[in-house]
């Protein structure tokens, strides 16, 4: 396996230019979009949405893949969402992820996904980068892939803030 990085990206607090220069800067040339809904609500945020996304990424030279097996349901969706409202927080501003939700994703949805599919996938130059909304990677389930790559892998795990 020649790849041994893997990052991970958000949404919230980048706009289009930016967010290529950082995918630029760090080597990416493979974006997994692990998205159920591949909107964004906002009129800031409208570039992340998948057809303008996959349109820029195309022009960066940035190959796009959407990964919905790597998704969240929307039970689990709304799970997270829940525990934000329990704590008064909103979704942009969460930080870490529910305990409840964080395991669940991990057996109904991370322990039956094909990761080995994902590794093989991999681009032969440059890295690819998991891609959701939360800009904080602790308050998103693209950190749960990641680390599940890591420890079955040995991919390192880069993740891009803003």
């Amino acid at each position: 396996m020649a790849v041994t990085r893997i990052a991970t990206i958000g949404v919230y607090d980048w706009d289009v230019e930016h967010f290529l220069a950082a995918l630029h800067e760090h080597s990416v040339t493979q974006l997994l979009d692990v998205r159920q809904r591949r909107g964004v609500r906002g009129r800031e945020y409208a570039w992340a949405n998948a057809q303008r996304l996959q349109a820029s990424l195309a022009e960066a030279g940035v190959e796009y893949r959407h990964r919905p097996d790597l998704a969240p349901t929307t039970e689990l969706r709304h799970l997270q969402y829940e525990e934000d409202d329990r704590q008064g927080i909103g979704k942009r501003s969460r930080t870490v992820l529910a305990p409840a939700y964080a395991e669940r994703y991990t057996r109904e949805i991370l322990e039956a996904a094909d990761l080995r599919s994902v590794v093989d996938e991999l681009p032969d130059s440059g890295i690819a980068a998991l891609f959701c909304v939360e800009r904080d990677p602790e308050a998103c389930h693209r950190s749960l892939v990641a680390a599940r790559l890591a420890g079955e892998y040995g991919l390192e795990v880069v993740h891009i803030r803003p």
